[in-house]
């Protein structure tokens, strides 16, 4: 396909610190690409906020900018295909306006009503023994006790915001919240409702809800949206979006997916067992396999993929990437004369560079990435970060370091039991996000996980890649077999053999400062 006849996709890629707009060619090419920050709202109950409104504005203002920078004919945008941060929701009437803020995944407000659902006469970890193995049978997973899930999302509005609830005529995840606004659509995909643990996915490729599993969670089923496949058509873009962002009426909005899914496909990491890291606001490391199956114990399980009639591994570290974002801008640089010298990008540029200049194991100062609690490998929203083994020697560069490190360290304790869930043992994985940008990361991650660690060409746009090519596949322009084939690999990092024996000496610490203070954190943040 020559230049003059390319067509290109709007692929929209919705994250907590804000959405990246993206041309992305019909070949998986990101041609160009923009970002409008939002705002999280987080307050000391568990509630994590956002508003959908400052949403659409941002997505708008990054949209009409790129569209306009003359990076290729509008005329030649064929489609929209959007990915979102996931477990979200937002509650909508039947004009498709939002009645409040959402309640994005990182709200814990909705726990308490979980004992209720999830418990019984005799429990597993904290789950009715009959409840548990109807959940596992028919979803793969089960409702997590952190009340991060929409399912208590939407009990914690039915029970504190009933006139928002009456009001409710859908609640839309955040993915299909943008479709609605695209396309005027109350839609969702398969893929998306699972995390609202009342479909039945035993077969992956007719999954549908159940009424049984609506009944346990005592959600109406009447205000969940319908479900169509990842790569099906949504609909034309709404006359009105297309006359402001300058694009034709034909163009087409496919169902997309959520960032987790997108990014697996966007990694290029999509046969089976073959797995990917991401380095963003939070962490998950999957691959798809050919079978559903559930580790309760870790809170993770195969769920359907982005990939119509996939299985992949779902599992997420709360808080990833964002923990070195909050080091700088909690800790050090807030008022700082680096900050005001240097753009932020360059500030985290200086970091990494501090962070090279340490030795492996960062003098055996230890950071536990905790910020918001933890979902997997364990489900705790009770514990915290923290700096372990501070001296009067230490400095913001071992600091920087360790942080790094300390998203490692979690990192491999999810590696063992994804693995185990696997049944191999991965040689090496592809890794993605905006924390794969640094080489200096990348390194720490091969040694720490001692895995070769693949960076993947543009590592930030694998979200964005990963929508478009469900745009791509859906409008028959590619396969997605075709369209893995086409990712490219920047470098490659090989463990350091030298790294090998402080590194096991630290991340055995890791584990132990997790077991020696669980019961510190859940009664200091017990919630009352």
């Amino acid at each position: 396909m020559t230049n003059e006849n390319k067509k290109y996709i709007l692929a929209i890629d919705l994250g907590t610190s804000g959405p990246k707009v993206a041309l992305v060619s019909t070949d998986c090419e990101v041609v160009a690409s923009d970002f409008e920050p939002t705002t999280l709202n987080l307050f000391d109950n568990g509630g994590a906020e956002q508003d959908p409104a400052e949403w659409w504005s941002s997505i708008m203002t990054a949209a009409k900018r790129l569209l306009d920078g003359g990076h290729a004919p509008k005329e030649d945008v064929i489609a929209v295909s959007c990915t979102s941060q996931w477990s979200g929701t937002v509650p909508v009437d039947k004009e498709g306006n939002h009645l409040c803020n959402a309640i994005i995944w990182m709200d814990s407000r909705g726990a308490k009503y979980m004992p209720k659902i999830n418990g019984g006469l005799f429990e597993i970890e904290g789950y009715g023994i009959a409840k548990l193995m109807k959940w596992m049978r028919l979803t793969g997973g089960a409702p997590s006790h952190t009340g991060k899930d929409p399912i208590s999302h939407i009990l914690f509005i039915r029970d504190q915001m009933p006139e928002v609830y009456e009001k409710t005529y859908m609640f839309l995840e955040p993915k299909d919240y943008l479709n609605l606004r695209l396309t005027g659509e109350f839609v969702s995909t398969q893929d998306t409702m699972t995390l609202h643990w009342v479909t039945d996915n035993r077969d992956i490729n007719n999954i549908k809800y159940d009424k049984g599993l609506l009944k346990l969670s005592t959600l109406d089923g009447s205000k969940l949206p319908p479900m169509i496949l990842t790569t099906d058509v949504v609909g034309n873009l709404r006359k009105e979006i297309a006359n402001e962002l300058g694009l034709s009426e034909d163009v087409k909005v496919v169902g997309g997916t959520p960032d987790v899914q997108s990014a697996a496909i966007g990694s290029g990491a999509i046969r089976d067992y073959e797995p990917n890291l991401c380095l963003g606001t939070s962490s998950f490391l999957t691959c798809h396999v050919p079978f559903k199956k559930t580790d309760i114990f870790h809170n993770m399980a195969s769920l359907p993929s982005g990939i119509p009639g996939r299985y992949f591994i779902a599992n997420e570290q709360e808080t990833s990437a964002v923990c070195l974002s909050f080091l700088k801008d909690n800790l050090f640089y807030a008022d700082d004369e680096l900050e005001i010298k240097a753009g932020d990008k360059d500030v985290l540029s200086i970091m990494c560079t501090m962070a090279g200049r340490i030795p492996a194991g960062s003098d055996k100062l230890i950071f536990t990435p905790w910020l918001y609690g933890e979902r997997t490998p364990v489900d705790n929203h009770s514990i915290r970060g923290g700096f372990y083994n501070l001296t009067l020697k230490t400095t913001r560069a071992h600091m920087i370091r360790s942080v790094m490190e300390g998203v490692a360290y979690n990192s491999r304790w999810l590696l063992k039991y994804v693995e185990i869930f696997a049944k191999r043992k991965f040689e090496s994985i592809n890794i993605i996000g905006g924390g794969a940008q640094s080489d200096v990361w990348c390194q720490i991650i091969a040694d720490v996980m001692d895995r070769t660690i693949n960076q993947v060409n543009e590592p930030r746009h694998a979200n964005a890649r990963g929508a478009a090519a469900l745009a791509i596949v859906a409008l028959g322009y590619g396969t997605f077999e075709e369209i893995a084939t086409k990712t490219k690999i920047d470098k490659v990092y090989k463990p350091n053999p030298d790294n090998r024996e402080i590194y096991d000496e630290l991340f055995k610490e890791y584990l132990n400062i997790y077991k020696k203070n669980e019961g510190i954190y859940a009664r200091l943040n017990r919630k009352k």
